[in-house]
């Protein structure tokens, strides 16, 4: 069976895939003239995820790729059938044979992530044209996160946010607040004129801490989240917006 072309755009069953794995050791979407490993910063942050990677938390993965803005191929369980999809955080875009946003939402709740490896792609504008696909292949990541935030199988905080610490809307990498409607639109406009705690802010109509957990790890992905902590001996939260020198610190 011939390895896939990124600019296919017809999405492999799970059956052929796992073949495909047991075959050759690759999902067949990396190139292979491409770097074999991930870097091995990104990869060890990756293996602390054991228990969450196996579970296949692609929130938690993309936090991570978010964090040390690595490029990542991630093959994602979506239904029966496998989506690829190259994270570049740098370049805050993702390239996917196919839009994201047609996967349904019922089976972003049971997304699962099969591989992590090195990006098959280079993104647009790179030197190494010839691994550049086409550019409609590529679209901006921000959306993507929110989806995957709000509708994918996570639905508890994630542990950069987590703990005893208020939360702010700030504008995001766009420089503006997302759009988003009914009572996740209207949590994000109170957030922006006050500073809450999970436990308030799973209060307010229309919300629960489940609601609230999803939103916060939206915001948070995609640089609209200020995290304020209420104890003195925290960390800084790390934040990753591009262009984020000087913006949207976390104050203790």
């Amino acid at each position: 069976m011939p390895l896939r072309d990124f600019e296919d755009s017809t999405l492999w069953r799970i059956s052929a895939f796992e073949r495909m794995r047991l075959q050759t050791g690759s999902s067949g979407f990396a190139r292979l003239e491409g770097p074999t490993v991930l870097p091995t910063t990104l990869l060890a942050d990756l293996q602390n995820l054991q228990g969450d990677l196996f579970r296949g938390d692609v929130l938690d993965i993309m936090a991570v790729c978010l964090r040390h803005r690595e490029a990542a191929l991630m093959c994602l369980q979506h239904e029966q059938l496998v989506w690829p999809v190259t994270l570049f955080p740098s370049q805050m875009l993702y390239h996917s044979p196919r839009d994201m946003a047609e996967a349904s939402v019922n089976g972003l709740a049971s997304l699962k992530v099969l591989t992590v490896e090195p990006p098959g792609v280079k993104p647009p504008g790179h030197w190494m044209h010839e691994r550049v696909a086409h550019v409609d292949q590529y679209r901006p990541l921000v959306p993507l996160l929110w989806s995957m935030a709000l509708h994918g199988p996570r639905g508890n905080v994630l542990s950069e946010i987590g703990g005893r610490s208020n939360y702010r809307a700030v504008n995001g990498l766009d420089g503006e607040l997302p759009k988003v409607t009914g009572a996740l639109g209207s949590a994000v406009q109170r957030l922006r004129r006050e500073s809450s705690s999970l436990r308030d802010i799973a209060s307010w109509p229309g919300m629960s801490v489940e609601r609230a957990n999803r939103l916060l790890n939206a915001m948070y992905l995609s640089g609209n989240l200020m995290v304020i902590r209420t104890q003195s001996t925290a960390p800084p939260r790390p934040y990753f917006g591009a262009g984020s020198a000087g913006k949207n610190k976390t104050r203790r």
